[in-house]
């Protein structure tokens, strides 16, 4: 068998085993248990018997407790005392003033009987106040009143000099009935003489009678507080014996000394760090190997200049063991572990031991380290965005200062431009990153053309990289540009490292790496790691130069499609924004058209979307607009229309093209008329007009929503407006009102804000929307149209009733004459009687029963002629033979436009000519 040994070496005996044994042991228990108890309740007295620290600070703070309690006790009771005396002296004098100023008192004291007036009333008075006595008495100090009658008629007790010079008297005197505070009070005549005197007062007794009966209470109170501070600090006092372990002051200094001097003398780094991560404890040892600064102590351990990696190892309190960790030029191995696993204080503790015969293989490997952390970063720091000069600056900060103090990137234009390079076209230097700013390298900005000795052009050439590593010895570097060239290596810049920017087979441009900190130059292991670092960056520009193409492309593409310039006309005062998406095209559009009868149409629609197709879609819609507004359709017949087509076009795009549906596109189509001021519009899924009345006020006219264009199957509602002139109609797409962070109800509110603080003119109406609305990078495109309305005045419009009799032409030519000479064209008197006499006689030949005559003097004179005929008149050639038909082909030489237009009681045939 094994036996086991003890602390000295020797075999430690047996435990007994067996029934007896077991029955010794449980025998023993509770025995230990009072063993325990008493050796604590031991410990607990010796504590606190004064010899601990415990115990003196027990009995100190119990000494300064009773102190305090008698100290308040007695200052209680003194300013009870004070208090008492002066409310006595305040209530006698008060009492005495009082009785010697009240009615009848004077003529009392000249009476046969003094006494028998005024012996009732003072001790009416005395009685009601609570004083001891009211003595009424004369100028010779005779008393006429008394509590006790026999001693009325003898000489009162006291100094009554100064009540007889007519002062207040208050005083402590031994009296007839005991001590006394008193006060005498002089009567005094309406001449100002005094005829008697009144002193009132309260013995001694009473005087103190009251702080004598708060004694018990301050005792009381005295003696509570006393209980509860010692119940307290017997309380601290048990936690700090627990702290202390029940030593002394000199056996704690003793043990202090003891650890401190281990502590220091160790060859070991040691560190306490608290919870919160300051530094608690730094031995010698770890001062020495750490470089702490001498008030290290109590400091956060990031503020004391420590390697990251060092400090968030200190800081977290994780366990750690043998981790090595490089410190200024030592590797230190690392233990740690925290001080909280036994209920001990929150932190951790820490040894250091100085590994220095590692540092050759650290270095290595912290030098590989660093590559792959500068190839990982590159992966995800380089290509965040699709702008090329973006991407290049993204690589040239990456670089700088990890890898070298100075980077600059040189990208051929047309990559700037989203093209393919060519070897003839100069290069741009597009980014440039450095360590300081007055490094006299090219700015960027600056068009560059490189010679072929240089290392930028040998790279460019070759596709290979190149090493320079002394700058100041390579000459074809220096051919490049001699004076620049010279600043350069006189900055201190003396190694440079140039990669050309390669996707696939195509050259982008060239990165160079330039050092001038360090001194030791680029070597080769350095050459291989900035050419994998331009190889990942060449893949970002690349992609970024695709997209910059395709978006170019689009752009062009959308911008061809919407209106270069608004057309004339005198109805709406109009003015617009168009903004494209940061990520894409959209399929935004808006279109301004004039009608016939000086009418408007306002247009504004979306496709939902980006790209190409969206944009080519936008175009395919706007065309359609044209075509039917051109046939003066009201807006819920021309949505049906645009519907129609869109559905269409979606049957026509199949799957195998790979062409997507025209799904969610929508449009808003909105008429005015300036002779009526009424709006009609209509609405395909598009979000409501904002209205600007001519006061400022804004408001969301209820307009019906219909539903997207392509979904086919509802019809569309129109709703008509009455619009005062100067009032602004605001016509939007989605992206102004509605985008990811926030619904199209908060998006209307912000617009509603913007709207009541724009200016009058629609140009400071856009303004102050983009203003208020605009993000700093758009997700959607966005198209605004602003427009403030004019009224066709009454002096400019006129109206005839035709009969249905042909030889009413004549009358209304006659009419239609004097009108024309009135707005001064009468040098269209001619044509005009031509095309009405045409208009006219054909309504009453082929039209129905009423026949109206409209004439608009507008930006061009306007002959409108309505019947209640719905038939379309055909414009032909006549033959030699044919008698008439002749008539529109007439209209059609006179005027500049002529068209038909239907309304729900009929037609109306126009016809426009130039006004001169």
């Amino acid at each position: 068998m094994v036996r086991l040994m003890g602390r000295s070496g020797e075999r430690s005996p047996r435990r007994p085993s067996g029934p007896l044994a077991r029955h010794r042991r449980d025998a023993d228990r509770p025995r230990r248990g009072q063993d325990t108890g008493r050796r604590r309740a031991a410990a607990l007295r010796s504590a606190l018997s004064g010899r601990s620290v415990a115990g003196q600070v027990f009995a100190m703070n119990v000494a300064i407790v009773l102190l305090l309690v008698v100290a308040a006790a007695v200052a209680l009771v003194l300013q009870g005392r004070h208090d008492s005396e002066v409310e006595a002296r305040n209530r006698s004098v008060s009492v005495a003033a009082t009785f010697a100023n009240s009615p009848g008192i004077r003529e009392a004291l000249r009476s046969p009987d003094p006494t028998a007036v005024l012996q009732p009333r003072a001790e009416a008075t005395r009685e009601a106040t609570g004083v001891d006595f009211v003595v009424v008495m004369n100028t010779d100090g005779i008393r006429y009143t008394h509590p006790r009658p026999d001693r009325i008629g003898k000489q009162f007790v006291g100094d009554i000099a100064p009540a007889l010079a007519g002062e207040t008297v208050t005083e402590e005197i031994e009296g007839t009935i005991g001590p006394l505070v008193q006060a005498v009070v002089p009567v005094e005549a309406d001449d100002g003489t005094v005829v008697g005197l009144v002193s009132a007062g309260i013995t001694t007794e009473n005087v103190g009678g009251v702080a004598d009966r708060q004694l018990p209470l301050v005792l009381t109170a005295a003696a509570v507080g006393l209980a509860l501070a010692t119940g307290g600090t017997a309380l601290v006092s048990r936690r700090l014996l627990r702290q202390t372990h029940g030593l002394g002051p000199h056996e704690m200094t003793r043990m202090y000394e003891h650890h401190d001097a281990v502590l220091h003398s160790v060859r070991e780094g040691v560190l306490i760090v608290g919870g919160e991560g300051r530094l608690v404890l730094a031995n010698d040892e770890a001062q020495r190997l750490l470089d702490l600064p001498p008030d290290a102590e109590g400091r956060h351990v990031r503020e004391l200049g420590l390697p990251d990696d060092t400090a968030e190892l200190l800081v977290s309190g994780r366990v750690a063991t043998d981790e090595v960790h490089l410190v200024k030029d030592r590797l230190l191995a690392v233990n740690q572990r925290p001080t909280d696993v036994r209920g001990g204080p929150a932190g951790s503790v820490a040894t250091l031991r100085d590994s220095t015969e590692l540092r050759a293989l650290s270095g290595r490997a912290e030098t590989a380290r660093e590559r792959l952390d500068i190839l990982y970063a590159a992966g995800v720091a380089i290509g965040t965005s699709l702008d090329v000069g973006r991407t290049a600056e993204e690589l040239a900060e990456l670089a700088v200062p990890r890898f070298a103090d100075y980077v600059s990137v040189d990208l051929f234009d047309t990559v700037l431009a989203g093209g393919q390079p060519e070897g003839v076209t100069p290069l741009r230097r597009t980014a440039l990153s450095g360590v300081r700013e007055e490094v006299p390298l090219y700015p960027v900005g600056r068009q560059l053309r490189f010679v072929e000795s240089s290392p930028q052009g040998r790279s460019l050439d070759t596709g290979r990289p190149v090493l320079e590593p002394r700058l100041g010895e390579a000459p074809g570097w220096q051919a490049q540009d001699l004076e620049r060239s010279a600043q350069v290596v006189e900055y201190g810049v003396h190694s440079l490292i140039t990669v050309p920017l390669r996707a696939g087979a195509l050259v982008l441009g060239v990165v160079s790496f330039w050092r001038s900190e360090k001194a030791e130059p680029f070597d080769e292991d350095e050459l291989a790691l900035a050419e994998e670092l331009v190889a990942r960056a060449a893949v970002s520009i690349d992609n970024a130069r695709r997209y910059t193409r395709e978006h170019s492309m689009a752009v062009t593409l959308q911008r061809s499609l919407l209106p270069r310039r608004l057309p004339d006309q005198n109805a709406l005062d109009v003015a617009y924004r168009y903004l494209p998406a940061q990520a894409g095209v959209g399929g935004d559009w808006f279109d301004v058209l004039p009608l016939s009868g000086a009418r408007v149409a306002l247009v504004v629609g979306d496709v939902v979307g980006h790209g190409l197709h969206a944009a080519a879609t936008m175009g395919r819609l706007r065309t359609a607009v044209h075509n039917f507004a051109s046939l003066d359709l009201p807006p819920d017949e021309l949505l049906g229309l645009l519907d129609e087509l869109v559905n269409r076009i979606d049957q026509d795009e199949t799957a195998d093209d790979g062409s997507a549906p025209v799904t969610g596109a929508t449009c808003l189509y909105a008429i005015y008329d300036p002779v009526s001021s009424t709006c009609v519009m209509a609405r395909a899924g598009h979000p409501p007009p904002a209205l600007v009345r001519p006061d400022g006020g804004v408001e969301f006219p209820e307009v019906s929503a219909g539903p997207p264009l392509g979904l086919g199957g509802l019809p569309f509602e129109t709703t008509e407006l009455r619009l005062a002139e100067g009032s602004r109609l605001v016509l939007y797409t989605d992206g102004l009102v509605e985008d990811r962070e926030h619904d199209i109800d908060v998006g209307l509110e912000h617009l509603r804000r913007a709207l009541e603080t724009a200016g009058a003119s629609p140009e400071e109406t856009c303004r102050a929307v983009l203003d208020a609305r605009l993000p700093d990078r758009p997700g959607d495109d966005i198209a605004l149209l602003v427009a403030r309305t004019r009224a066709l005045g009454p002096d400019r419009v006129a109206e005839w009733q035709v009969p249905n009799d042909p030889a009413a032409v004549g009358e209304v030519r006659a009419e239609v004459t004097r009108r024309l000479a009135q707005w001064g064209l009468d040098e269209l008197a001619f044509t005009t009687e031509l095309i009405l006499s045409e208009l006219v006689t054909n309504a009453i030949r082929y039209g129905g029963e009423t026949v109206q005559v409209r004439v608009l003097h507008d930006r061009s004179l306007i002959c409108e002629v309505f019947d209640s005929s719905s038939t379309s008149p055909h414009l032909r050639y006549a033959a030699m033979t044919d008698e008439g038909g002749r008539g529109l082909f007439l209209v059609a030489q006179l005027a500049e436009r002529w068209g038909t237009r239907y309304t729900p009681a009929g037609k109306v045939i126009w016809a426009e000519q130039p006004v001169p």
